[in-house]
């Protein structure tokens, strides 16, 4: 039988209290956070095992793979990656956030036994898919559930926490995987994708899903472990219409696009993340090594991705530094801003290269020096702060089916974009490539200056309601 809301409110939070209930918040985190170590180490993959799929000496398999094949290598993780969230959307209001993160960790385990496995060229295709899958239901389900346990004020340092612990996840696989074999990589993965699987049995159910669900007490309890307790009347209040009544999927979904804040939200983190994935990260992230073969850099290609993952791990930490002092939307704007200067020089270096200008020459180390700002740039502001977006926006009953549809639609660009990359190097050359991206950039700057609210401070509720 359910409590009172009287004895709920019994419920005080001292200092000390609140000090344990935030370490607590931090350690759940922690063990959430092992999981995007592998999406990190998912999206890298593919960038120092192409040259590996394409040398005999190096290829488990019995002929090296084809230029064709090593696109499909790359954007493969997409499929698998647009198919996750909509799980994530479907499970987690049917049987719970938790049980969702453990779906994607064992889909995380399966995927990289197969790579400890695999014999032919298929199989690495299925792995690529598979590994998507649980990319997709791990990220989606992660942005959601740490944007439900956190407190207010540390939210968004929390939010951008997840896509500092992936960049870390790339940069593993950029010190690591050219150095060892094949099969090495699958048993790195493997090893922490079972640590996070482990991890996961200690964390404890959102609140907003017992809310959701009618039960009152397990939220109250959970609330309270947070240090949140205070929080559980709004909690509470808006599932109080609800209660007693069984959820419409349908309606659901209907309420993504007919009610004003929800349409907003799915607007700002879809136009967002598209036009993040058309900055060129997934290209540059995915075929890293072939873009410095392909610019004749005097850097090596294995050295020069080390440089570039340090970079990204490195200027990852400002967003969370300045996220919650000077506030979103600032930090995007310098971000853009910079990131479309960093990709023009890139694109003129291209240029020179492709006239056989004398001074490529002298200048083979621009192509380096300018992903290195491009990268420093881009994880300060602009590659963190939209998943922290996405993480706050949307009405809590539509909060895991519109993240996922941002974010699937996001993934449906980058695939199309990573597909089709090696094509547009041909047909348009590198010069023109990276000035489109960099252009796509200076669209971002103006649709985040007109567009995108700032949510510093504010709770999940205050920011429906400016939504709306």
């Amino acid at each position: 039988m359910e409590r009172s809301e009287y004895e709920y409110n019994k419920i005080q939070e001292s200092p000390a209290k609140m000090d344990s209930s935030i370490k607590y918040q931090l350690l759940i985190v922690a063990c959430i956070n092992i999981g995007q170590i592998i999406v990190g180490y998912s999206v890298g993959w593919s960038a120092p095992i192409i040259p590996k799929l394409q040398d005999n000496s190096t290829s488990p398999l019995p002929e090296p793979i084809t230029d064709l094949q090593a696109s499909w290598v790359g954007s493969l993780l997409y499929i698998g990656a647009m198919i996750g969230p909509y799980v994530t959307g479907i499970l987690s209001n049917l049987i719970g956030r938790k049980p969702c993160l453990m779906i994607g960790g064992c889909l995380n385990i399966l995927s990289y036994v197969l790579v400890i496995t695999t014999k032919n060229v298929a199989t690495v295709m299925v792995l690529r898919v598979m590994s998507g899958l649980g990319m997709g239901i791990t990220t989606v389900c992660n942005l959601v559930y740490v944007g439900e346990i956190a407190s207010t004020h540390i939210r968004g340092i929390l939010l951008t926490s997840t896509g500092i612990v992936g960049i870390t996840g790339t940069l593993i696989v950029y010190a690591v995987v050219p150095y060892v074999s094949y099969v090495e990589t699958g048993y790195i993965a493997l090893a922490v994708s079972i640590a996070h699987v482990v991890g996961l049995f200690f964390v404890p159910e959102s609140p907003v899903y017992y809310a959701m669900k009618g039960h009152e007490i397990k939220a109250a309890k959970t609330l309270n472990l947070l240090g949140r307790s205070a929080d559980l009347s709004k909690i509470l209040e808006t599932f109080a219409q609800k209660k007693g009544v069984a959820s419409s999927k349908i309606k659901d979904w209907i309420e993504i696009f007919t009610i004003k804040s929800n349409r907003m939200s799915l607007f700002i983190t879809f136009t967002l993340g598209s036009l993040q994935q058309t900055s060129g990260v997934a290209v540059v992230l995915f075929f890293a090594t072939t873009i410095f073969q392909l610019a004749g850099s005097t850097i090596r290609p294995d050295l020069a991705t080390i440089i570039i993952g340090v970079t990204r791990l490195v200027s990852s930490i400002i967003a969370p530094t300045f996220v919650e002092r000077s506030g979103r939307k600032i930090l995007l704007l310098i971000s853009m801003a910079a990131c479309a200067l960093s990709l023009a020089i890139l694109g003129l270096y291209f240029y020179l290269d492709r006239i056989q200008s004398a001074a490529v020459e002298s200048i083979g180390w621009l192509p380096l020096v300018a992903l290195i700002v491009y990268f420093f740039s881009y994880e300060a502001g602009f590659g963190t702060i939209p998943n922290a977006i996405v993480g706050e926006m949307f009405r809590a009953n539509v909060r895991s089916n519109g993240s996922a549809l941002a974010i699937t639609l996001t993934w449906l660009v980058g695939f199309g974009l990573t597909a089709s990359f090696t094509t547009m190097i041909e047909v348009l050359g590198g010069d023109v490539t990276f000035w489109i991206f960099g252009s796509t950039c200076v669209v971002a700057f103006f649709f985040t200056y007109f567009l995108v609210p700032e949510t510093k401070g504010k709770t999940l509720n205050e920011i429906q309601e400016m939504m709306s």
